[in-house]
């Protein structure tokens, strides 16, 4: 957190999600299309669900509102960890392919609850 933020952009936790995000639609093309309506809408649903509401928490410009909105975005990654889940045991992606999404899931979250940490500590001291 040394650098000057300037807007959401910047925080690392957004690019981070963002990577999981675009690794997530990468994935969605190899899922049949059979479920084009259901699990691929879902899953990125939920995965785009995780860097906005990240950006939506940082417009926010209040601690508390920040906090609430950065633990929707984890609800969010945990609800994509989920369907990530139902498509490794539908077949849809290999084993390889799954520890690697799931190293970046790890990431991200490691760096979101990092940053609500650090949103805390702001509420106690501001």
């Amino acid at each position: 957190m040394g650098d000057i933020i300037t807007g959401f952009e910047t925080l690392e936790v957004w690019k981070q999600a963002r990577v999981f995000r675009i690794m997530i639609i990468d994935l969605c093309k190899q899922i049949p299309p059979e479920e084009k309506y259901r699990l691929t809408d879902q899953i990125k649903r939920s995965s785009r669900s995780v860097t906005a509401n990240i950006a939506e928490g940082y417009g926010r410009f209040h601690y508390l509102d920040n906090i609430k909105f950065c633990r929707d975005a984890r609800g969010s990654l945990n609800e994509t960890l989920d369907h990530l889940t139902v498509a490794f045991d539908e077949g849809y992606i290999i084993n390889s392919k799954m520890i690697e999404l799931k190293q970046q899931f790890e990431k991200v979250l490691k760096l979101l609850n990092g940053y609500i940490g650090y949103l805390k500590k702001q509420k106690v001291n501001g």
